[in-house]
């Protein structure tokens, strides 16, 4: 267990520090920040626009954070030989496949943290449908001290103690979006202790935690194929797995009583529409605890069902 907290503490370390990681976060944030203003120019209920236009920038986020974060997480370690050296300490290679997955898995966890807790900003804040609409001054206050807060303490412990800038903002902005969110829980637009008023819908919570359970299984996917291939490799495939999941019963279920590839198809590829939940943002149904757990466990089995696979694939991978 030392080893493997070992391996998914350095991996974690590693993968804030990429460069790809903290520009999709900004980007996704910038989006949250524009998405009140994108919305507004529906015919139909423009807040029900915004959290579709939310929910799908936190899917786009989770997941290309999960492919270029765990694309290079394996591959990246064989092609620099870094890997020899880990595993003539000795490391068993299956603790270091479980521990790499651990590491990227809880980088695109803090990811989808603080960009779930900018999507509930922005469906608080809600769209100015009309000119008697007036800004939510409460939300814009608390996200303005969590990034200013986070701006000028990663400054200074860049300046003062060498920490890495981009990394130390990250975590930071983590932490103080914990804080900015509870004050929001309880104080409403008007700067009013009003817990019922404060605009945080269960449905979007759940929607993002489908969302991760998904990014999940993508951190899982690109750690097993990177065991075996480079990054393009990888990166192409992860990427061909999620367009198809997306499409999974247009492409796959349709057929799947009457053709066998069908019925492959539907069985090897992971069905990612499950984990999306537009139809509810639109009827305004609710969507049951059952459903979620049903959800968390089918993403669970496939989980652990392409670890297993990359265990077994990396197993006999000539790393010399």
């Amino acid at each position: 267990m030392d080893k493997l907290f070992t391996i998914a503490k350095n991996t974690f370390i590693e993968t804030l520090r990429q460069p790809i990681y903290a520009v999709i976060i900004v980007v996704a944030l910038f989006l949250f920040f524009l998405s009140p203003s994108l919305a507004m120019y529906t015919m139909s209920d423009d807040n029900k626009l915004l959290r579709e236009l939310g929910l799908s920038t936190l899917f786009l986020t989770s997941l290309f954070i999960a492919i270029f974060s765990a694309s290079g997480a394996v591959a990246e370690e064989i092609e620099n030989k870094t890997i020899t050296t880990i595993l003539t300490k000795p490391v068993q290679r299956p603790i270091f496949i479980i521990a790499k997955f651990v590491g990227v898995a809880a980088a695109v966890f803090l990811a989808h943290y603080i960009c779930t807790i900018a999507l509930l900003m922005a469906i608080r804040h809600g769209v100015l449908e009309s000119a008697r609409d007036t800004h939510d001054w409460t939300v814009i206050a608390a996200a303005a001290v969590v990034v200013v807060a986070s701006l000028l303490l990663s400054a200074f412990f860049n300046y003062a103690y060498d920490w890495k800038f981009s990394s130390t903002a990250i975590v930071l902005t983590a932490i103080f979006a914990t804080f900015g969110m509870a004050f929001l829980a309880f104080i409403d637009r008007n700067w009013k202790f009003n817990p019922a008023g404060n605009g945080i819908n269960a449905l979007d919570v759940y929607g993002s935690v489908l969302l991760l359970l998904a990014a999940m299984i993508i951190v899982a996917l690109a750690v097993a194929i990177s065991s075996r291939f480079n990054i393009v490799i990888t990166l192409s495939a992860c990427i061909g797995v999620f367009l198809l999941g997306l499409i999974s019963d247009y492409a796959f279920g349709r057929f799947a009583e009457t053709r066998l590839w069908a019925k492959i198809g539907k069985f090897l590829v992971p069905n990612l529409q499950v984990f999306w939940i537009s139809d509810a943002i639109y009827e305004g149904s609710d969507v049951p605890l059952k459903y979620i757990l049903i959800t968390a466990s089918y993403a669970l089995c496939y989980t652990v069902g392409i670890l297993a696979l990359a265990v077994a694939l990396f197993q006999r991978r000539q790393v010399g």
